[in-house]
């Protein structure tokens, strides 16, 4: 009887020991994604930064694709998670809906720049890999941050569907990080000042939609 007890201990044991290797290796590869990009980082890089054997790493996940693939998608959930509460405030206003949208939004593509270039390869290869993407598109239609971008529609000169409104909002917070490489290896900006041109965008977002909606 001793013994089983034994065994189970051992296994709860080996149990921990996995979930906290496979997250210091998910940690560290956030930080070298995050400061190297994915096609510059190798599995090298990500055993140094977890401070672990470079066998470790792909034991747990193989290859750098599938660890880059986890996080990613991981990231996008915790995105949804943030944003969901958000747009389903029926107390706060349509500003105070998009400033939080945007603070969050972009604070998260700051500490994963590679974030938008992924999910797009994603879409474009027609991966399934994204289906709460397509999920988390129906519960924007149905909330009150909706609402509010189509009563203020119907107030306007020009009629428009809420749809056009959040892709633009998407759009303005994206399209920098999409462009981010090209930037930064063209000399136009050092790291420091696209990160301080992205502070500046939490500000200006939200006025340029309340502008397009205000038509």
């Amino acid at each position: 009887m001793r013994r089983s007890g034994i065994n189970q201990d051992n296994r709860m044991t080996k149990k921990s020991i996995d979930t906290s290797t496979e997250e210091k290796i998910k940690e560290a590869a956030r930080v070298v994604f995050t400061s190297k990009g994915y096609a510059a980082t190798k599995v090298r890089d990500i055993a140094a930064e977890a401070d672990i054997n470079l066998a470790l790493v792909n034991y747990y996940f193989r290859s750098k694709e599938k660890l880059f693939e986890l996080i990613m998608a991981e990231t996008i959930q915790k995105l949804f998670d943030k944003i969901q509460p958000i747009i389903y405030n029926e107390s706060t206003t349509l500003t105070e809906k998009l400033e939080d949208i945007v603070d969050h939004y972009l604070e998260l593509l700051l500490e994963n720049p590679d974030l938008p270039l992924f999910v797009v390869n994603e879409i474009m290869s027609g991966s399934n890999k994204l289906p709460q993407m397509t999920n988390n598109g129906k519960l924007f239609l149905n909330s009150h941050f909706a609402k509010q971008i189509m009563a203020l529609g119907q107030e306007g000169k020009i009629k428009f569907h809420p749809l056009n409104i959040m892709m633009n909002l998407i759009g303005m917070m994206v399209f920098p990080f999409l462009a981010r490489p090209l930037v930064l290896r063209s000399g136009a900006l050092k790291p420091e000042e696209f990160r301080k041109i992205i502070e500046e965008r939490k500000k200006l977002i939200p006025l340029w939609i309340v502008s397009i909606i205000n038509l």
